[in-house]
C-alpha cells in the first residue's frame, strides 16, 4: 500500500513538472517570457562624459564625431561607433593605462543625440526623431504622426546601413499584419540610422 501510494504522489510529481516545462517552453516561444533588456551603443553624435578619478584635468565632455570616432587625452583616438558605454569606458581605461596606473574611468551618456531614425514618405509629420529609448516600427510611425490615407500599409520598408561594412539592406513591414495581432516579428526594433519609408 505504501509503494503504491509512493508511486502515485511521484506521478503527481512528474505530471506538475511536465506541466510546468510546458509552459515555460510556450511563454518562450511566444515570446511572453521576459526578455533581456537592450544594451544601448554609442552612435555618432553622441555627447559623452568621461572623467579619471583623482585627475580633474582628465574629466570631460566627449562628442562623438560623424566617423564614430572621439579623441581624449592620453588616450587618442577611440572607435566609438557600435560600443556600448562600458565598452567605451575599458577602451579608454586601457589606453590611460600606459600613463597612470590603474586609472579608474568613468562614462556616462549625457546627451543621447546620435541614436536618430528617420520616417518618411505618406506619414503625417515626416523627419528625423531621436530615440531616448528602444523604439519599434509601429512606435515609428506613431511619432510620425501615423500615415496618411493614401499609404501603401503593406508596402512599407526599413532601410537599414551596416556600421561596419555600410551595406545596406532592406527589410518589409505590413502594417496589416502586425496591426491584427500577425506576423509580429516585422515588428523590430529600430537601430540608430533606420528609415522607415511609407510609400
Amino acid at each position: 500500500m505504501d509503494q503504491m501510494l509512493r508511486n502515485i504522489f511521484a506521478l503527481r510529481f512528474s505530471l506538475r513538472a511536465v506541466a510546468v516545462l510546458v509552459v515555460l517552453a510556450l511563454c518562450t516561444g511566444y515570446g511572453w517570457a521576459e526578455t533581456r533588456p537592450t544594451i544601448y551603443t554609442v552612435q555618432a553624435g553622441d555627447l559623452l562624459e568621461v572623467s579619471v578619478w583623482k585627475e580633474p584635468d582628465l574629466t570631460r565632455d566627449v562628442l562623438v564625431r560623424p566617423d564614430g570616432g572621439l579623441s581624449f587625452p592620453l588616450a587618442g583616438e577611440i572607435a566609438a561607433n557600435g560600443k556600448s558605454i562600458e565598452g567605451v569606458r575599458a577602451a579608454i581605461a586601457e589606453r590611460l593605462a600606459r600613463y597612470i596606473p590603474d586609472p579608474v574611468v568613468t562614462v556616462s551618456a549625457k546627451q543621447i543625440l546620435g541614436n536618430k531614425i528617420y520616417v518618411i514618405g505618406q506619414v503625417s509629420q515626416p523627419g528625423e526623431f531621436i530615440a531616448t529609448r528602444p523604439v519599434d516600427v509601429m512606435q515609428a510611425l506613431s511619432m510620425a504622426g501615423g500615415m496618411t490615407e493614401f499609404a501603401s500599409r503593406n508596402k512599407i520598408i526599413i532601410l537599414r546601413r551596416d556600421a561596419n561594412t555600410s551595406q545596406q539592406s532592406a527589410l518589409e513591414f505590413r502594417y496589416n499584419d502586425v496591426a491584427s495581432g500577425r506576423n509580429l516579428q516585422q515588428n523590430i526594433v529600430l537601430q540608430g540610422g533606420d528609415v522607415v519609408v511609407v510609400p
